[in-house]
């Protein structure tokens, strides 16, 4: 572990590689899990503020799931995150024709009707930030859904800071991100 700024990020953000294998996952992690995924407040108000916008990029489902649970729900543990479909999927995915997922708020941030691409939780993946008090805490989530993009991340040499390079700016600046960097290059001498 090591500190930047208000962080304490674990090492294994420098040391695991990661990439996304959406081929081989057809992103599980949207579906997947006991809970919806993490919003923060502000995207509380961004979720109220552009539903309309997001709502033709759902299907009828996480429609139906959303006009009843709301746009959001608490989670057992007391934070924001994302409502279900019958308790799996995230309300805010849909289905492509080879049984992928996408995300309809990505889908209407890559349409230009809205000015965020999904919420941050999910940018970040498979990084998950827990904030405290005094600090907040990076780490590395290990999920074996994801063992593709491990497998993918280490063919490449692509380590879990870079692959999340601008989630990790978007959430903490890139003044931030760069030390991050310089603290990568001194762990790896």
């Amino acid at each position: 572990m090591f500190q930047i700024e208000k962080t304490i990020v674990s090492e294994e953000i420098i040391t695991e590689d990661f990439v996304c294998n959406l081929s081989a996952c057809k992103g599980a992690c949207c579906v997947e899990g006991e809970a919806g995924a993490p919003v923060e407040t502000t995207e509380t108000k961004l979720l109220e503020k552009d539903y309309d916008a997001i709502a033709p990029f759902l299907n009828e489902a996480g429609k139906k799931s959303i006009e009843k649970n709301g746009k959001f729900v608490k989670g057992g543990d007391g934070d924001w995150e994302t409502p279900l479909v019958n308790d799996k999927e995230c309300a805010y995915v849909v289905f492509t024709s080879n049984g992928g997922t996408q995300c309809g708020i990505e889908n209407a941030y890559k349409a230009g009707k809205i000015n965020w691409k999904k919420p941050i939780s999910c940018h970040l993946y498979p990084v998950r930030v827990r904030s405290y008090s005094e600090f907040s805490a990076v780490n590395y989530h290990q999920w074996h859904i994801c063992s593709s993009a491990c497998e993918l991340g280490a063919s490449l040499k692509v380590p879990v800071y870079q692959f999340a390079k601008e989630a990790l700016i978007r959430k903490f600046g890139k003044k931030w991100y760069q030390e991050l960097e310089e603290t990568a290059k001194g762990l790896k001498k």
